[in-house]
Formats: structure tokens, sequence, C-alpha cells
């Protein structure tokens, strides 16, 4: 497996201005003025594991072959041991097909299929939690000035997120160095694509960080610890289940990250103080001004 040893800048940073994402339309303000803004648009897309129609999710529509891998991945439907050959994107019929070598086992899943807390496609399947059995995240050291570095750098990155709102942000770290950066209106969609993309280039987990601006929910951390990865940091706040899964597996758990604040709630043994608090300057008022919208 490939493994990034440093990066000086992104590999996958988000295009705000990209076409398709957005539209501008036309609406009043509290005043009754005229206002013009820019909305995230949403597409269905439709997922294939060989010949079996799995899930249609709606999506913003970039990286579609990353979010249908890293989706199936994360529904355990694409094991270690699948020869993925072929990931075939048909943009005029919005539809993904990712063929194996020989079938899988993804029949038996579909008939565990649950609706979950989260937005957008939300869905998990009954046996992700098999998933979970046995498993122990490596004891990665945290340092706190990485996580300062990261929250800055991440909210001063132009994105969707700050231009449009209504939409996730979920960004996958290296230290203090921000690598791939992938956006949606779901956040399961965004950490999906994450793990389609390492998925694809063979990107070694256990030395990263999953930054994201959603909550940190029981799928959210099941989701990060299945991929390998052992710190989940967020803006926003936790859930009860989220943190429970969190400390059985030892994943890094932060939460609340705003300025210097930030609230630990699993891992606190693996966190490095290293940075000074006093130093870290407050958040501006409006800053990451979407995050309670978008949480």
């Amino acid at each position: 497996m490939a493994r990034i040893e440093s990066a000086e800048g992104w590999i996958i940073a988000p295009d705000p201005k990209a076409p398709r994402l957005t539209r501008a339309v036309t609406g009043t303000d509290q005043t009754g003025a005229e206002t013009a803004l820019s909305v995230v648009e949403e597409r269905p897309l439709t997922i294939y594991l060989n010949r079996r129609e799995i899930v249609t999710a709606m999506t913003i529509g970039d990286y579609p072959e990353y979010l249908a891998l890293g989706f199936l991945r994360n529904q355990g439907m694409l094991g270690d041991d699948e020869e993925v050959t072929a990931v075939d994107y048909d943009e005029e019929v919005e539809t993904v097909v990712v063929r194996t070598k020989s079938e899988t086992s993804h029949e038996t899943k579909l008939s565990k299929k649950t609706r979950t807390s989260g937005c957008a496609v939300g869905t998990v399947f009954g046996d992700m939690m098999e998933g979970l059995e046995d498993l122990q995240l490596p004891a990665t050291p945290v340092r706190t000035s990485w996580l300062y570095a990261l929250s800055a750098k991440i909210n001063r990155t132009p994105s969707l997120y700050l231009e449009a709102g209504a939409i996730h942000g979920t960004v996958l770290c290296h230290q203090d160095q921000p690598l791939v950066y992938m956006e949606d209106v779901g956040r399961h969609n965004a950490v999906d694509k994450i793990a389609g993309w390492m998925f694809s280039t063979g990107t070694t987990p256990e030395d990263k960080i999953l930054y994201t601006t959603g909550r940190l929910t029981s799928e959210m951390v099941i989701k990060t610890a299945l991929m390998g990865i052992p710190v989940l940091a967020s803006r926003s706040g936790f859930t009860a289940w989220g943190v429970e899964i969190a400390r059985d597996v030892g994943l890094t758990l932060i939460g609340r990250m705003k300025g210097a604040r930030f609230v630990c709630l699993s891992g606190e043994e693996r966190l490095i103080r290293d940075a000074d608090v006093a130093s870290v300057p407050e958040e501006r008022r409006g800053s990451g001004r979407k995050a309670a919208s978008n949480a």
C-alpha cells in the first residue's frame, strides 16, 4: 500500500466555482429587498455493484467514482480481497457501475438495510457493527498544534461550505497538513468520497486524521473506525452512542473545535498538548459561519 510521507499542499481541494455544483437564484430578504444567492445543486446518483442496483444517492455530482467505491467499501460490500476491475460512470443517466472480478455477497446485505440519523443518503446496513468486533485502532499520538493548524487552514479554504452552505465537508489530513477535502449534501457522502479516494490510491490510514464539519454521530464514528483512521475531529458536537463506540475501538474523538476551544471525549491519553492555548486566536464572529446551519 502506498504511503503519503509528506504533502506541500492540497491533493484535492474544493472548487466552489465549478460548473453544475451551484445555481444562482433570486429571492427577498427580511426587508423585502431582492437578493441573489448561490444554492447547492442536488442530483441523483445510482450505484450498481456488478449487475445489482444498490442505492440511489442524492449528491452534488462531483467525484461520483470515489463516492461509489467508498460507499460500497464502507457498507462492507467491497472487502480487502475484492478485485475491482472497472468503475464506469455514465453522466447522461447519472449511474456508476463498480465491477469486480468475481461476484460478491452483497445480496444478503440488502435485506439488512436500515435508516440512520444521517441526512441525505444516511443508509447503513445492520451488520456494519460486526466489522467493529475486536477492532482496536492504532494508538496514534495527536498534537494539539496539528489540530489548531488544521482548523485554521480548513476554515480559510474557499469551499461550497463557505460559499453556499447547506453542505458538509470532510477532510483527510496528515499531521498538520490537510490533503483531500470532499463536500456533499450529506456528511456520509463526503466521508465515502474520502474512502473511495483512499481505496483507489492505496493510501494507508493509520497516521491520518479525519476532520468533518458535521456531527460526531454513531455512523460517522463507525465509518471512520472501519476505514482504519484513528482520529476524528469536528467543529460540531457529539452523540452519546458515537462517544461510546469511539471509546470501545480506541478512536480519538474531538469535537466543538472553535478557536482555541475543543472537547476530547475519547483518547485523551493520546493527546500531546504542545500548543500554547493563549496564543491561539479566537475565531472571529461570522468565520465558519455555516457551521451551525450545516451541523
